[in-house]
C-alpha cells in the first residue's frame, strides 16, 4: 500500500511490530461499512462511474460475507484491516478496487472505523448494565420491608431496608449509562473526509456521509480529526468507573456471603469449589468482577499515557489505542453477561440479617429523642456516648441500661427510653426523599422503574 517510495522490503520483526491486523481485524464490519459509504460518495461526485460503484459494492459485500462466515483468509502483507479488505477487494472486483482509496487516508479511515466500533460497544455494554439494574430492581421489589444492618467503616451503623441497600447499587449503574450515552454522542462525529491531515480535495458531502453512517456531526478540523482519541478516553474512563461500581457491589456480596455474615447465598451456577477442601463454595463470580476493575483502570491509564506526549495530527503511537479499548469492551461485556444472573439467583437470608441488628444501632435515635426534648444535638451526642459506655460497663444491650444509671447521665434519659428501641420505628422515621423508610423506598423503586422505562 505504501511501498512505492521504498527500494527494500521491511524487516520481518519490524513487520510483526508494525502490523495491527491481528487485533484490528475485529473492525472488519465497520471498515467495510465505511468503505461502502465512501464508494457511494465517490460516485456522487463523479470520481467513479455508477458501474464502478456497483462493482465496488458487490466486491465489498463479498468480502463482508467472507468475514461473517469466518472464511476470510489473511495473507502476508495484510498490515491492518484496511489493507486486508482492500487487497481482497482487488482480488474479487479487479482494478476498480484501486479507486476506492481516492481522497481517503488510513488516518481518517481508522478514526472512523474506531468510532463506529465504539458506538456499537457502548450499545452492547449499556444493554448489559440495564440487565444488571433489572436484576437489582427485581431483588429490591421482592425484599419488601426486610431489614438489614447498614454499615459505615465496615462497622454496624443504622438499620436499613434490604431494598434500600440493593438500590444503592442500582443508581451508580444508572450514572454509568448516562456517562456512556454522553460519550456516544461525542463519538458519533465523522472524521472521514479529513484525509491524512489537510482534508480531501474531493467535493464530498461529509454531512450526508455522516448521516449514512449514523453520525450526527462532522469533525470541524482535519488536523484534530485524525488524532482525536478523546472518545476512546471517555469510553475507557466510563469503563473504569463501571469496573469500580461492579467491584464495590462485588465486595459487598463477597463479604455478606461469608459464614461470618451469612446474609446472602449464591447459586451454584455462579460459584466454584476448592480442589482441596470439599466443603468450600467460593463466590468466584463476584471475586472476578471485583478483580476486573484493576484491568479496566489500567486500560485507561495506558491510553492516557500514550496520548500525553504526542504532537498534533496522526502518529503511529495511536495504533496503541485499540487493544485497551477492545479489552475493556470484552471485559465488560463478559462481566455484564455474568453479573445479572448472579444477582438474580442470589438468596438473601432475612432472618440472618435481622439477627445482626442490635440496640447500639439505634443510638442515634436516642440522640434524636433528646433533641426533641430540647437538648442541643452535640450535648445529646455526648450523653448517648456516655450511655453506650454505661451499657458496655454493665455488659447489657443499650436498651437494658438501668433507668437509674441512664437518668444519672441526663434526667431526660428516663423510663421513656425503652420506646426508642424499635427497629421498624427507626427505619420508618427516615422518610425524606432518598432515605430508607418504606414509603421513601417505594418512591425510589418507582423512580428506578421509570429510569428503565418499565411499566
Amino acid at each position: 500500500m505504501w511501498g512505492g517510495r521504498f527500494t527494500g522490503g521491511i524487516d520481518a520483526q519490524m513487520a510483526r511490530f508494525n502490523d495491527s491486523f491481528p487485533f484490528d481485524r475485529r473492525m472488519w464490519a465497520e471498515d467495510i461499512r465505511g468503505s461502502r459509504a465512501w464508494a457511494r460518495q465517490l460516485a456522487a461526485v463523479g470520481v467513479i462511474s455508477a458501474d464502478e460503484a456497483d462493482a465496488l459494492e458487490r466486491g465489498l459485500q463479498a468480502v463482508h460475507a467472507e468475514f461473517a462466515a469466518g472464511t476470510f483468509a489473511p495473507q502476508p502483507g495484510d498490515e491492518d484491516i484496511h489493507t486486508a479488505v482492500e487487497r481482497r477487494l482487488g482480488e474479487l472486483a479487479g482494478p476498480v478496487a484501486g479507486k476506492l482509496h481516492t481522497g481517503r487516508s488510513r488516518n481518517d479511515q481508522v478514526a472512523t472505523d474506531l468510532r463506529l466500533w465504539t458506538i456499537g460497544a457502548i450499545a452492547r455494554i449499556d444493554a448489559g448494565l440495564r440487565a444488571l439494574q433489572q436484576a437489582l430492581l427485581a431483588q429490591a421489589e421482592a425484599a419488601e420491608t426486610a431489614l438489614m444492618p447498614g454499615y459505615t467503616h465496615l462497622q454496624r451503623a443504622q438499620p436499613v431496608l434490604l431494598a434500600h441497600w440493593l438500590l444503592s447499587h442500582f443508581w451508580p449503574l444508572q450514572r454509568d449509562r448516562e456517562r456512556l450515552a454522553d460519550a456516544a454522542r461525542r463519538t458519533a462525529t465523522l472524521p472521514l473526509g479529513a484525509g491524512a491531515i489537510a482534508g480531501t480535495p474531493l467535493h464530498i458531502d461529509r454531512m450526508a456521509l455522516a448521516t449514512e453512517l449514523g453520525m450526527h456531526a462532522v469533525t470541524p478540523n482535519s488536523i484534530d480529526a485524525v488524532s482525536d482519541r478523546d472518545f476512546a478516553i471517555e469510553f475507557l474512563a466510563a469503563a473504569a468507573m463501571i469496573g469500580v461500581h461492579l467491584s464495590r457491589l462485588a465486595e459487598d456480596i463477597v463479604l455478606y456471603s461469608t459464614s461470618e455474615f451469612g446474609f446472602v447465598r449464591l447459586a451454584d451456577a455462579y460459584s466454584t469449589g476448592s480442589s482441596l477442601m470439599p466443603q468450600k463454595k467460593n463466590p468466584d463470580s463476584f471475586e472476578l468482577l471485583r478483580g476486573k476493575a484493576g484491568r479496566l483502570v489500567g486500560g485507561l491509564m495506558t491510553l492516557l499515557t500514550v496520548l500525553k506526549g504526542l504532537p498534533s495530527a496522526y502518529d503511529k503511537d495511536l495504533q496503541e489505542d485499540k487493544e485497551p479499548l477492545f479489552d475493556a469492551a470484552d471485559t465488560l461485556e463478559l462481566s455484564l453477561a455474568v453479573a445479572p444472573g448472579a444477582i438474580a439467583t442470589a438468596t438473601f437470608d432475612r432472618n440472618r440479617m435481622r439477627a445482626a441488628l442490635d440496640d447500639a444501632m439505634l443510638a442515634t435515635d436516642v440522640a434524636d429523642m433528646l433533641v426533641e426534648r430540647g437538648m442541643p444535638f452535640r450535648e445529646a451526642h455526648r450523653a448517648v456516648g456516655a450511655l453506650v459506655r454505661a451499657a458496655e460497663a454493665h455488659g447489657v444491650p443499650l436498651s437494658q441500661v438501668p433507668v437509674a444509671v441512664a437518668s444519672a447521665i441526663d434526667a431526660r434519659l428516663d423510663d421513656q427510653l425503652a420506646a426508642v428501641f424499635q427497629l421498624e420505628r427507626s427505619v420508618a422515621a427516615r422518610r425524606v426523599s432518598g432515605a430508607t423508610a418504606p414509603e421513601a423506598v417505594q418512591q425510589q423503586l418507582a423512580a428506578a422503574r421509570a429510569a428503565l422505562a418499565l411499566p
